[in-house]
């Protein structure tokens, strides 16, 4: 049996996706900026893309930008934020401490640059605190950038709740929804949310496209010079293919939303059964309050690597954690920031399930799971002073 069940890393393109993709391709490939036909019909075809994109977030066309993905997005809204904030004085900035590193490190530079940067804790359950975030907004806030939902241990956080408090005082909001569009209702106005950044490949869409709304009214800060594209504000010939295909694979996620949430959370819901009957595991973020496929357990006395590698011999291709920082050695941060200790974070494996995940191929994710914890803890010298308490167990 093959099962892919890392579709937090990404998903794989869906057939409506790739047909509507072709045409953009042999047939109607003008640059959109051209002032013939040929160019004008790819013009047409990448507005009428707008269009299908800010419908399923309830935004106007205007407000969409398209980009190369997520990680564009988050550096461009956060690059505005802030370059918007040091006009008016002020260079304070809110977010937590898991957010991708898409946004860390983009608040690593700003710090650098004379901005202070606050990360509110998330604590065990994965949720951050509207109060806390409140308590941290000052007079010289300047944005605060709270992502939707965890990359790794999927929890959801209260965006319309932050909503109305950054916009009662004032305070431009930005999330980060690249794991939540396409598996979540998302609607920007109800959120009272100023910018947002998805990708395309994490709802079957194809990689190296994403968009970023901006409210109007919002003034962006360039990160790409060189051209008048995307109303000037992203120069570069724009993906009309990507694009296109892009917003084909989100109107398809929408049009699908309620029945995928409740097939993947009935079956998210079994596999954290099954998982929990591990000895000395846990689940890593709030049990309900999580995206609906995904799945993310620690097991003490065993190594992450090594379980990945074995469940690959069995068919399972998962993960530890985020894809974007699967070559490091060190313990996932968002792991370390709920409270997890390093020994046992090093212990972490993230299941996500797709929308054609079925109850046999959890099934045997949850016996394939138990088999290989089982076989790594037994030649284990960490788990061997557990048993023999020479060390005290943590889960």
């Amino acid at each position: 049996m093959k099962i892919y069940a890392d579709n937090a890393a990404t998903t794989k393109m869906s057939r409506k996706a790739i047909d509507t993709m072709i045409p953009y391709m042999e047939e109607i490939y003008g640059n959109p900026s051209s002032l013939y036909e040929t160019g004008q019909r790819a013009k047409e075809a990448l507005e009428s893309a707008r269009e299908e994109v800010a419908a399923v977030i309830n935004a106007s066309p205007q407000e969409i930008f398209f980009t190369s993905g997520g990680s564009e997005a988050d550096n461009q809204a956060l690059r505005s934020a802030a370059a918007f904030g040091a006009k008016k004085g002020k260079k304070h900035i809110i977010s937590s401490a898991f957010e991708h590193h898409a946004i860390l490190h983009t608040l690593n530079r700003l710090e650098k640059e004379g901005f202070e940067v606050t990360l509110l804790p998330v604590h065990e359950n994965g949720i951050i605190l509207p109060q806390e975030l409140e308590a941290a907004i000052r007079d010289d806030t300047c944005l605060v950038t709270i992502m939707t939902a965890n990359n790794e241990i999927g929890t959801i956080q209260p965006i319309k709740e932050i909503g109305e408090i950054c916009k009662k005082h004032g305070v431009l909001f930005h999330t980060d929804a690249v794991q939540a569009m396409g598996h979540l209702h998302v609607d920007v106005k109800e959120w009272n949310v100023d910018m947002l950044s998805a990708s395309a490949h994490k709802f079957h869409g194809p990689k190296g496209v994403g968009f970023l709304y901006a409210r109007k009214g919002i003034v962006l800060t360039n990160l790409i010079e060189g051209g008048a594209q995307e109303k000037g504000k992203r120069a570069g010939t724009e993906n009309v293919p990507g694009i296109m295909s892009m917003a084909a694979a989100l109107k398809e996620a929408a049009e699908g939303i309620d029945k995928n949430m409740a097939h993947q959370s009935a079956l998210r819901d079994r596999l954290i059964r099954g998982l929990s009957e591990i000895p000395h595991s846990a689940l890593n973020g709030d049990q309900k309050k999580r995206l609906p496929g995904n799945v993310n357990f620690c097991f003490e006395g065993i190594e992450g690597e090594s379980l990945l590698l074995l469940l690959d011999d069995k068919g399972i291709c998962a993960s530890s954690g985020s894809a974007c920082t699967s070559g490091s050695l060190d313990p996932s941060h968002v792991l370390l920031a709920i409270g997890r200790v390093h020994d046992v974070a090093h212990g972490s494996l993230r299941l996500t399930l797709g929308e054609d995940i079925t109850e046999e191929e959890v099934d045997y994710m949850i016996k394939s799971v138990k088999e290989v914890v089982e076989y790594l803890r037994s030649f284990s010298p960490v788990w061997r002073d557990l048993m023999a308490g020479k060390t005290p167990f943590i889960l």
